[in-house]
């Protein structure tokens, strides 16, 4: 949380050298011996850009020569921000609007920091840096300032700094009058994702994240009944009341309650049960967490500009059209490239071993998306006949892909070290890891519990066996069966997955086959006659693959 500073004793703003600065420098507050320092920080990218227009620009050359030229300057940046639609100079970067904002973020720090100062002397229910964080979270958001800067009308209105300075004063007495600046308001108003992002940001480890998480769920529950909307507590419109030892209490019972149900996080099933001092120190660790994370006092200017430039034109990346065969999508580590390609190098190979009928069938099937009870018509032969050569090719490919990994061989040490290693926070964004959290899910109750004691709450042997009035054997036993489980359910796993990857690489394979014949032969699959054309498009793309056959042998 902030170090408390006298309210009396507000730093002095230091004046900024020239214009330049006013536009590329942010605020930064320096605490040193007990008092606190504001210092202007350079932003580099911000300077580059505005000497580009000072060169290349003469209207905004000569606004700098004049003699208001901070509140001119102003205005002109106003203009680009607000004008999406104007069409750039070859010379202007492509970011120009998000440029031109960042630009009068820096000027309006003086701002934030005049309508912080007027907040602190009208009112020292909070410490003077917190009305200035308020002020400058208000404007890093680009639909507030945007809001304000169109809304601001410069023939009627004083100067935009002023008008800006009012409504960010206006800001901090809403803030004020309805308690927004409670620490515990803040804690149960956030969303989950944001306090997972302060908490990672402060470099709280797994499984600390979300059992925090998972108990500020309990804590809103309880805060909210307790201490917001109990009439006797408090009023509509006032401040939060301080949480106490009630509400961490029942918190903790709450949560012990709740982590044995299904859809518990495993991170807090396979945890132990806590008490309410618990409690008090999570929440306060998410309480400081939220606070550095959203108090910009100290950051550089990194806002989320990207929702101005989805809402001002379109977006023009466009996906690679050339075809893949990667297995998976996770293409970013040579190991993963390479073993993708020994995937599909292996299935080439198996498919030079097809005979025609299988081909044609596959390319009827995958390639031109026609169903089965079509294809029964089509190649005059029963469904079942043809379910049977669809099985019979993807199970060659399923045993080749089966040889390559050979789970059978890994799993067994793999669970064990994950069991050791990983249970207690487990890696979900890992297949194999969720997979494994989902195995244990599937356990029986007591092969549940015994896992979640030795290897979440780590207790050893002997310990288990008393609590859970056995002997030494029966929990070894348990432990045992419970990992051969677990193994046996990650094999079936892995099963699944190669049957989805063979399904893939055969739907990319083949499709690719039709769309480079209909890309020679300019034919198209939505054409009044498709029978006829599709029966033009799969004997060419069968020509072309028995004579790549003949090519291998």
């Amino acid at each position: 949380m902030t170090n408390p500073s006298h309210q009396g004793n507000i730093p002095r703003l230091p004046e900024r050298q020239n214009y330049t600065d006013e536009f590329c420098t942010y605020l930064r507050l320096n605490t040193s011996k007990n008092a606190q320092i504001i210092e202007w920080h350079n932003q580099n990218h911000l300077r580059t850009n505005f000497n580009l227009y000072q060169q290349r620009n003469p209207e905004f050359a000569q606004l700098c020569s004049q003699q208001n030229y901070s509140k001119n300057l102003a205005l002109y940046w106003r203009k680009i921000a607000i004008n999406a639609a104007s069409i750039p100079q070859e010379w202007e970067p492509k970011n120009r609007q998000k440029l031109a904002l960042e630009h009068l973020v820096c000027y309006l720090q003086k701002n934030c920091y005049y309508a912080a100062r007027e907040a602190s002397r009208a009112s020292q229910e909070q410490l003077w840096d917190e009305y200035l964080s308020s002020a400058r979270i208000f404007i890093y958001n680009p639909d507030n300032l945007c809001r304000l800067l169109q809304s601001y009308d410069c023939d009627r209105q004083a100067s935009l700094d002023t008008y800006i300075q009012a409504a960010l004063s206006q800001d901090i007495r809403d803030k004020m009058s309805v308690g927004k600046f409670s620490p515990w308001r803040m804690l149960v108003k956030k969303s989950d994702k944001l306090l997972r992002e302060a908490l990672e940001t402060s470099a709280i480890p797994e499984p600390t994240i979300t059992q925090c998480i998972f108990a500020r769920k309990c804590f809103k529950q309880v805060y909210s009944l307790n201490k917001v909307y109990n009439p006797a507590v408090r009023k509509r419109g006032d401040k939060w009341h301080e949480a106490d030892t009630e509400d961490f209490r029942q918190t903790a019972e709450s949560y012990n309650a709740e982590k044995v149900l299904l859809n518990a996080p495993h991170e807090v099933s396979a945890g132990s049960n806590i008490n309410q001092e618990q409690v008090q120190a999570w929440m306060k660790l998410c309480i400081q967490a939220l606070q550095n994370y959203q108090n910009p006092i100290n950051h550089n200017i990194n806002i989320p500009w990207e929702s101005l430039e989805e809402k001002g034109g379109e977006n023009l990346s466009e996906s690679n059209t050339e075809e893949s065969f990667d297995i998976e999508a996770n293409e970013n580590t040579e190991s993963n490239s390479r073993k993708s390609q020994q995937v599909h190098s292996a299935f080439r190979k198996q498919i030079e071993e097809f005979k025609p009928d299988q081909h044609k069938t596959l390319l009827l099937y995958y390639g031109c998306g026609i169903k089965q009870t079509q294809l029964e018509i089509k190649l005059g032969i029963s469904q079942s006949a043809i379910s049977r050569r669809l099985n019979t090719i993807k199970t060659k490919l399923i045993k080749t892909m089966a040889e390559m990994s050979q789970p059978e061989v890994w799993s067994e040490k793999y669970v064990l070290q994950w069991l050791h290693k990983n249970f207690r926070a487990p890696l979900h964004s890992d297949l194999i890891h969720a997979a494994l959290v989902e195995a244990v899910k599937k356990l029986e109750s007591q092969e549940e519990t015994v896992f979640h004691l030795h290897y979440g709450q780590q207790l050893n042997v002997e310990r288990i066996a008393i609590m859970l009035g056995m002997d030494n054997l029966e929990v070894n036993a348990i432990l045992s069966q419970s990992q051969q489980n677990l193994q046996s359910n990650l094999i079936a796993e892995i099963q699944n997955w190669q049957r989805d990857c063979v399904d893939k690489w055969l739907l990319r394979f083949y499709q690719s086959q039709v769309r480079a014949v209909c890309r020679s032969r300019n034919l198209s699959l939505q054409a009044e006659d498709t029978s006829q054309t599709v029966d033009v498009i799969v004997d060419e793309c069968l020509q072309i693959l028995m004579a790549n056959n003949k090519k291998g042998e």
